[in-house]
């Protein structure tokens, strides 16, 4: 058990509004922030058509699904995360951002034992620790895409955090959310995706150069190397802005051509061609 009763998540895009999910089936109150009303209405949309799915498949009962809702409330002011235990910031994947984001949250958050953390794939968590006047109760706490389906959870303390965060990040994650925590250490990409993202940009230079079509490419890791999702619709599910992001942010840490992002990727980026959160990307989505 942990000392962790309410939980506050800021952003509720795909990552923030599956985070808020995930905690609020777990038994936290949970309290999600954004920017406006109308992204606020958008998250509070895509949460409770989630939740009615889960329930659908009998993932969830109706009183447990009801019971989840009631546990969810909304604001688009930070001031209200006063009295927060613990604070997942799940926004984009921009380091100026992110650093804001933490300034204000330092203000704003009144527990003096409360953790501040980060659910970035890429961005060093120590710049964002030292943004604070508390550093030592700053982490990353990664989950992966869709939140409440996936199992696992990267934890990544910053040079600047304590001891007793770490223990209290992995006891929640693991104790209360019932995810598999791994300890990464603060390198840009962590463990899974210093791992996956040289091979999803592998997998997007073939289809440029022409080598493969984009079938053929997912076809082959899926049904050659029991994949459960080729790697070019993985890039979409994850969105191409994000898979641009954590390569620009992984070359600026390791000067190695394999982070690099391919010039097709960032052209499609550029034209907002992101995914299946745009309804396009290597793929067409309806």
């Amino acid at each position: 058990m942990t000392d962790i009763e309410r939980v506050g998540v800021v952003g509720c895009g795909q990552m923030g509004a599956g985070i808020a999910e995930v905690c609020a089936r777990s038994g936290l109150e949970v309290m999600v922030a954004e920017t406006t009303g109308e992204a606020l209405e958008l998250g509070r949309t895509r949460l409770t058509n989630s939740l009615s799915k889960a329930a659908e498949r009998g993932k969830l009962t109706p009183d447990e699904r009801d019971a989840a809702l009631a546990r969810l409330s909304f604001t688009t002011d930070l001031g209200e995360f006063a009295d927060r235990d613990l604070v997942i910031e799940a926004v984009v994947e921009n380091e100026q951002v992110k650093t804001e984001i933490f300034r204000v949250l330092d203000q704003v958050v009144t527990r003096p034992d409360a953790i501040l953390a980060s659910n970035t794939s890429s961005i060093p968590l120590v710049k964002l620790a030292v943004a604070t006047s508390r550093p030592d109760q700053v982490i990353g706490i990664h989950f992966f895409n869709p939140a409440p389906v996936q199992r696992l959870v990267e934890v990544i303390p910053a040079l600047t955090t304590g001891e007793e965060t770490i223990k209290r990040a992995e006891a929640v994650v693991q104790g209360v959310l019932g995810k598999h925590a791994i300890r990464a250490q603060d390198r840009s990409g962590f463990v899974v995706n210093a791992l996956l993202i040289p091979y999803l940009l592998s997998a997007i230079r073939m289809f440029e150069s022409g080598i493969a079509s984009r079938e053929d490419i997912d076809d082959g890791m899926e049904m050659g190397c029991a994949h459960p999702m080729g790697p070019l619709k993985l890039s979409d599910l994850i969105g191409l802005d994000t898979v641009a992001s954590v390569a620009d942010s992984m070359y600026e840490e390791y000067k190695e051509a394999l982070y690099a992002a391919p010039p097709l990727l960032q052209r499609m980026v550029d034209a907002g061609r992101l995914g299946r959160k745009t309804g396009s990307g290597f793929y067409t989505y309806s």
